[in-house]
């Protein structure tokens, strides 16, 4: 399997999609989560370029994914972006990308909106692909290895990109709550305060759900806002 074909997906929903893929024989180190954080970032001796890549850089761009560790996305982007700046790259590398995705996320009856990385662990990277620019990144301070089969960096379909991008840019958020169809709640707000019943349907859309509530021994349906209910 191509580990780009796990961003091949009609809806990018699952939190980390190229779990699946990140064996130890597509990355060209090891995870090793045992790792302080100030060991992930010290430097270590330089990891050389495979073969396979190209020596001189050619004139195609072409987005790339690096694996790193899960929490640690910014600060290798802002290595990885003064390294580009120091050591002279801005011609091969162009554009260091962590995809993220506002979210409101409701809980205890209270809403917010928080930032989250759609693909933890994983740092796109707009990049024209010799052994230098392989370099550059690869021994960036935190960067584990490229994603890609055996060795050899695998470049995202132009289709994959967009749809990535589209999410990035997408008006609006997504909203998070922290209960289930299914799962006991409690009504916090309005006519029904302090009741208790089961979640029967959640419209995602609309930020409503609908609670089955017992009502003299009767189940009868309430459809209430997001805000009005919190997991029992």
């Amino acid at each position: 399997m191509d580990a780009r074909d796990e961003f091949d997906r009609d809806e990018l929903e699952e939190p980390t999609p190229l779990e699946e893929e990140s064996s130890p024989k597509q990355f060209d180190a090891p995870l090793d989560e045992s790792l302080e954080p100030v060991e992930m970032f010290k430097e270590s001796e330089p990891v050389e370029a495979p073969s396979t890549i190209p020596a001189e850089a050619g004139s195609e761009r072409s987005w790339f994914v690096i694996h790193c560790y899960s929490g640690y996305e910014n600060k290798v982007r802002y290595n990885l972006e003064q390294r580009i700046e120091t050591m002279g790259m801005k011609d091969r590398i162009f554009d260091v990308v962590i995809p993220t995705q506002e979210e409101i996320e409701v809980k205890d009856g209270k809403r917010r909106t928080v930032e989250r990385h759609v693909f933890p662990g994983y740092v796109l990277v707009n990049m024209i692909l010799s052994e230098e620019s392989w370099y550059v990144v690869r021994n960036t301070p935190g960067v584990t290895g490229f994603v890609g089969m055996g060795n050899d960096p695998t470049a995202l379909r132009p289709e994959e990109v967009q749809q990535i991008l589209r999410r990035m840019e997408a008006e609006a958020p997504l909203v998070k709550v922290s209960f289930k169809v299914g799962e006991r709640v409690r009504i916090v707000d309005g006519p029904f305060n302090d009741f208790r019943g089961q979640v029967a349907e959640i419209d995602m859309e609309r930020t409503k759900v609908r609670v089955m509530v017992n009502f003299f021994g009767r189940e009868t349906p309430v459809e209430l806002d997001f805000l009005q209910v919190e997991k029992a």
